[in-house]
């Protein structure tokens, strides 16, 4: 028979008991729809990762202090590594590697600490850098302009704010440029906004206050040391600039070859692997999880079919007795298994697309619909089918003519 005829036939028998047929496909729907939307929050939360990282400046480095184990207790991070880095490597880097591998590079620090104007304060993230910092974050000025290198020489109390921060101190849209605010008790003049970043790894990038470094080290933090420096690479040279960058600041220290780095570089790239991979073994657990419905949903349509052939035991033996092989009956039965499966497939395809409609629309989850999750749904519904009408179908291909007549 025709593969034609063997459709004809499962459609019939699917839409001669519909409410059976439903019920039969759900668990098929439900594990399609989960497999596809699971695999969509896992994929969108990688892509939304990544473009979170990638949005924190253009083939960036940050250099730590700390990096050896007999000279950092704490890690690149901690308060307990020994400060090596030195206001005058930032310079001494761009100067050395510029025609081979780095853009720029500019000394930061790091603070957290409390600012106000008038009688609106908030607690927000102090950065101090150089001039170089719009250029290696990748990051604009909106409003005003950002502080210069002889600021920044003379330990200028000037800055440049964040758009939440802005916000936050001039909640009636008071134009902030000019404007004297209060950071940790000292005034500090603001001559620009940023251009609006939105998330970051580390929060609200735009809950910030930049000033140059040596103001916050100095005045604000009461340091004479740098905590990192950042640095951003040509393009596509961001591996070369870190091996550069090593040997430098090795050759800087006079480390012997024997001797651990006392310092630690970052690469963007190292951020995006990392997110990747985490976002990948998500994605996996979810999809995973999901495809236990499925296999619930292989069970319920290979039970609904074993009972079918016993239902049509009778019509079995009529159609062999009237010519039909038991290649012919093995393959009626498998292909309405198949056919079941698919449909149930395809409206959990459709599930599928209304749950990331749903969740999209009305929650924060960034899910999205990928072309490989809706294939490989509709491929393991096909398989399900295969495997789960199999016994079934066999058992009908094997029935003995004689007896299967006799059925009542």
């Amino acid at each position: 028979m025709a593969i034609l005829e063997f459709l004809k036939l499962a459609l019939f028998a699917i839409t001669r008991n519909k409410t059976r047929a439903f019920l039969t496909m759900l668990g098929i729907i439900i594990g399609v729809g989960a497999v596809i939307a699971m695999i969509g929050i896992g994929e969108g939360s990688r892509k939304a990762s990544i473009d979170i990282i990638q949005n924190m400046g253009s083939n960036m480095l940050t250099i730590f202090n700390g990096g050896g184990t007999s000279n950092s207790r704490m890690g690149p991070l901690g308060f307990g590594s020994v400060a090596v880095l030195e206001e005058a490597d930032a310079d001494l880097i761009v100067r050395e590697l510029k025609d081979s591998s780095v853009v720029a590079a500019t000394p930061q620090v790091r603070s957290t600490r409390t600012v106000a104007y008038q009688n609106n304060n908030a607690v927000s993230s102090i950065q101090g850098s150089g001039v170089q910092f719009p250029q290696i974050r990748g990051w604009e000025v909106n409003q005003g302009r950002f502080f210069t290198d002889q600021e920044v020489r003379g330990l200028g109390k000037v800055c440049v704010i964040g758009t939440t921060v802005a916000g936050e101190l001039f909640p009636n849209g008071e134009d902030p440029i000019g404007k004297s605010i209060r950071i940790a008790a000292l005034p500090f003049e603001v001559v620009g906004v940023l251009e609006s970043k939105g998330a970051g790894m580390m929060g609200d990038q735009d809950d910030v206050v930049v000033a140059p470094y040596t103001t916050v080290m100095r005045k604000i933090q009461g340091a004479d040391h740098i905590q990192n420096i950042l640095v951003s690479a040509q393009d596509n040279k961001s591996d070369l600039a870190e091996l550069e960058i090593t040997a430098l600041l090795r050759q800087r220290l006079r480390l012997t070859p024997k001797d651990d780095n006392t310092f630690m570089i970052r690469k963007q790239d190292d951020w995006v692997k990392m997110q990747d991979q985490q976002a990948s073994v998500l994605t996996t657990f979810l999809a995973l999880a999901a495809s236990i419905s499925l296999l619930v949903g292989g069970i319920g349509i290979s039970n609904i079919m074993l009972v079918s052939v016993t239902e049509r035991t009778r019509e079995i033996g009529v159609r062999r007795a009237l010519g039909a092989t038991r290649s012919n009956i093995l393959w009626q039965f498998l292909t309405e298994a198949v056919v079941l499966s698919v449909l149930g497939g395809l409206l959990g395809v459709a599930f599928a697309f209304l749950t990331i409609w749903v969740l999209k629309t009305f929650t924060a989850l960034p899910a999205i619909a990928d072309s490989w999750a809706v294939a490989l749904g509709l491929g393991f519904s096909g398989v399900v089918g295969i495997v789960a009408g199999f016994l079934p179908a066999l058992k009908a291909a094997n029935l003995d003519v004689i007896d299967a007549l006799r059925y009542e």
